[in-house]
């Protein structure tokens, strides 16, 4: 019983984040998630303050959350399986790449924000 109403409010949060990240790409990054058209500015703001990739756990969320709503045990495993490709992804091709794109300040913003765990950003003075 307590699936359903879990499932609806990932699904909820990650749909949001997504639309949140896709937002932010295009107003402040000039450009969208999509690889024909990428961020040509560098961003760091928006959900991207609290985790380095958050269209990934977006996606992850709202499967997760779908699992549990149809109790799936295909789709939670699914999900699973996207997660584990994303963070092959993330760390064989995109972290590589951003780092040649945008040097020194994608490399700050390693040190300063998570891959994967969530945390509220550090005040700046």
């Amino acid at each position: 019983g307590w699936l359903l109403p879990v499932g609806v409010i990932l699904v909820s949060v990650g749909a949001l984040f997504a639309v949140a990240c896709i937002a932010t790409f295009i107003t402040k990054g000039r450009g969208t998630p999509a690889p024909f058209d990428p961020p040509r500015t560098f961003v760091a703001s928006g959900p991207y303050r609290f985790v380095r990739n958050p269209m990934y756990m977006s996606a992850a969320a709202v499967l997760l959350g779908s699992g549990m709503i149809t109790c799936s045990p295909s789709i939670l495993l699914l999900a699973l399986g996207f997660l584990v490709l994303a963070h092959l992804v993330v760390v064989l091709y995109e972290e590589p790449a951003l780092t040649k794109q945008f040097g020194e300040p994608y490399l700050q913003y390693k040190t300063a924000v998570n891959r994967w765990v969530i945390r509220w950003p550090k005040p700046t003075v």
